[in-house]
């Protein structure tokens, strides 16, 4: 297990050296001359120079990776254009808020999802089953601005249930009050399209033979589809939650920018807004690199939820 670990970490370099050089041309060559956003239309050309002399942008290409590559490894992106404010300290302050409302979020859609479809996949055509697509197809063509309008409206300002804005200090505070309702419009939004695919991974293992096999050999409709059959649609699960992890982190913008978040979402719409790219390039470095440890994650997942995965 652990030469596989080791094995998989130094994989993930090469990974890592082409997102970095990747983002570092991005920026570099599309992104345009960060001196002229800084400095406003009234600048002057000396002006202009001064500021390519502060960032690096006035060295050779390879210098300004070098640079780039050193703010990656110790973590040090300077400080944010806009605002002044360390971008280390912009990610460590904006991830608590996002995470507050993510994790509560993935376990009970996950939670949601997999009880749904096990329940659905096993009465598959009834009337049951084809009214549950049904309202699924119905959830999904509903844009998630309209859930948090609506959410919005109706819960958080007529009935007075939750908050319609803000965010407090303390985790108890957040989670309970200010987080409450955007997790629940983030559960109302995803668990329909989460729901009809978890019930064709349940469906592919309820065709199985060793399910038939079970019921030959009179064992129980729950043992079947708790312990057999969710063991085997385990895999496919895992690895859909764990690849959307990091998109999550990032998808979750139009929940923190509606309800006053101050998450890692927000930050990227707010630094995209003013053209900031230390933060841009910081966050998408660490998304990148987020992605490459889920995966792993989720390789060691398999292994404990199923032990005949051999992690070659």
């Amino acid at each position: 297990m652990l030469a596989y670990i080791l094995r998989r970490l130094w994989q993930m370099l090469p990974t890592m050296g082409g997102v970095v050089l990747l983002v570092f041309i991005l920026f570099n060559w599309i992104g345009g001359d960060p001196a002229y956003l800084l400095a406003g239309k009234m600048s002057d050309a000396a002006e202009i120079e001064n500021i390519r002399r502060q960032l690096g942008t006035d060295q050779p290409l390879q210098v300004q990776l070098w640079i780039f590559v050193k703010q990656i490894v110790t973590f040090d992106f300077g400080n944010a254009w806009s605002t002044g404010e360390p971008v280390s300290h912009i990610i460590a302050s904006r991830l608590g808020p996002s995470l507050t409302v993510l994790i509560p979020l993935t376990v009970l859609e996950t939670v949601t999802g997999i009880a749904l479809a096990l329940a659905v996949a096993f009465v598959r055509g009834s009337l049951t089953d084809r009214a549950v697509m049904l309202a699924c197809t119905v959830g999904m063509s509903v844009s998630i601005l309209v859930y948090i309008i609506a959410f919005q409206y109706g819960l958080a300002y007529k009935l007075g249930l939750f908050p319609v804005q803000g965010w407090g200090n303390g985790l108890g505070e957040n989670l309970l009050r200010y987080a409450a309702l955007p997790v629940l419009i983030g559960l109302a939004v995803s668990v329909a399209p989460t729901l009809r695919l978890y019930r064709s991974f349940v469906l592919d293992e309820v065709q199985q033979d060793y399910v038939r096999t079970a019921r030959a050999k009179g064992l129980s409709e729950r043992r079947i589809k708790w312990v057999h059959v969710l063991r085997n649609a385990a895999i496919p699960i895992i690895t859909h939650v764990m690849a959307n992890l990091p998109a999550l982190l990032i998808g979750a913008f139009l929940l923190e920018r509606f309800f006053g978040i101050p998450g890692i979402g927000r930050e990227v719409i707010l630094a995209v807004e003013r053209s900031d790219f230390p933060v841009i390039k910081a966050i998408t470095v660490y998304v990148a690199a987020a992605t490459m440890v889920f995966n792993l994650l989720a390789d060691l997942l398999y292994k404990a939820v199923d032990p005949r995965v051999e992690l070659a």
